[in-house]
């Protein structure tokens, strides 16, 4: 299984998920991580349209805050999306695969603080 973790400052869980470019990529078997890399996308890409090539194949997304455009448009593309506050990736990382892992409610874009953490 893949994990995704937005990561737009390559150290936190971070935020914006439609708009990150920067992507923690995990590599698991059961509940162990075997493989972590750092992909970058192009500019000018990412999640509001198609999913891009370098995330087709994961199966979750993890990040700070999404909207829930996105949410049901990764739903459609069989990505399970799940935001957090946990702001360590590889924590938050550990924690989904051991089903600890404190999600955040689903966003609403006009809900504040949260419609700042939705994208």
């Amino acid at each position: 299984m893949k994990i995704a973790v937005t990561s737009h400052n390559r150290a936190t869980v971070t935020a914006h998920a439609g708009r990150c470019d920067t992507f923690w990529i995990y590599e698991t078997e059961y509940a162990d991580v075997v493989n972590k890399r750092l992909v970058e996308l192009a500019a000018g890409q990412g999640l509001h349209g198609a999913i891009p090539g370098q995330l087709r194949d994961i199966h979750v997304l993890i990040s700070g805050g999404m909207a829930s455009a996105l949410r049901q448009h990764l739903k459609q593309s069989g990505i399970e999306a799940v935001t957090t506050l946990e702001s360590d990736p590889d924590r938050a990382v550990a924690a989904w695969l051991n089903g600890t892992l404190q999600e955040r409610p689903p966003c609403r874009p006009n809900d504040f603080p949260c419609a700042q953490a939705c994208a």
